[in-house]
């Protein structure tokens, strides 16, 4: 049998904090006791107590003020931070953005099958994926802004597909793609062929435009099948053309500047 390591003090302290931020008894901003408290409360040591700060500093749970105001700060887990664990883990590994398109590309479409089989798709799902529409519809001939709203689209279908798994995973995945892309495509000086104004990329970006249309009209009419077969298609019809400008490594310092709204 496999030996049980003993935990030590400042882990079980540490996991004691732990529970009270993650069920939600502690919130983004609230204050940790000071260490004089907690060192009452737990009866153990202070180097114990503050092992166990250390602990918590590090998985990024709370920050650490010093001086006469000091004190622990608590911050909840965000997709940001977790895109970005994410991202590093991805670096380390040498993992190219085409792999990332590729898991997306997979993942994605079952989040479409998802979404056209909620039972309350007509209000949970639906309406935030014509909005999104409208609003690409309004911004069309913005070549700069649309960009940028058909995203939106593509992150709506994930967070309506009420699987928080699957929210939380490939929201992620979204988060890293998005910012390597935003920022490939404004380093990348525009050939006569690309330019977002001409024909070519108006005819481009009103068939992706079709393509959501009818997307969400399988969901409407709740046809995973149909859901499944044209999100599958339009991704890799869009993915494609963005690898020209989108591969390499991932490189997490792409997140730093990315402006990222959780919804």
């Amino acid at each position: 049998m496999r030996q049980l390591r003993q935990p030590r003090l400042a882990e079980i302290v540490a996991a004691r904090l732990r529970d009270e931020i993650l069920a939600g008894r502690l919130t983004e901003g609230d204050t940790l006791p000071r260490q004089e408290h907690l060192f009452t409360e737990f009866r153990v040591s202070l180097p114990a107590i503050r092992e166990a700060m250390r602990i918590l500093e590090t998985e990024g749970l709370i920050s650490v003020r010093r001086g006469n105001v000091g004190g622990a700060v608590v911050h909840l887990p965000t997709p940001m931070r977790i895109a970005r664990t994410i991202s590093m883990v991805l670096q380390t590994r040498q993992t190219t953005m085409s792999d990332v398109s590729g898991a997306l590309m997979h993942l994605e479409p079952t989040c479409a099958v998802l979404c056209a089989n909620r039972p309350d798709r007509a209000e949970a799902v639906v309406p935030a994926l014509r909005e999104a529409i409208e609003e690409q519809h309004k911004a069309f001939d913005d070549a700069e802004l649309y960009p940028a709203l058909a995203r939106t689209f593509h992150e709506k279908l994930v967070e309506t597909c009420g699987n928080q798994t699957m929210i939380v995973i490939i929201g992620s995945l979204e988060t890293i793609w998005t910012a390597h892309e935003s920022t490939r495509w404004a380093e990348a000086t525009p050939a006569a062929d690309t330019d977002p104004d001409s024909p070519l990329a108006r005819k481009s970006r009103r068939a992706a435009l079709r393509d959501h249309e009818k997307l969400v009209d399988a969901i409407e009419a709740g046809d995973g099948e149909r859901a499944m077969r044209l999100a599958s298609a339009h991704l890799a019809a869009t993915r494609s053309s963005s690898l020209q400008n989108v591969d390499g490594v991932v490189n997490t310092n792409l997140l730093d500047d990315f402006d990222f709204d959780p919804h």
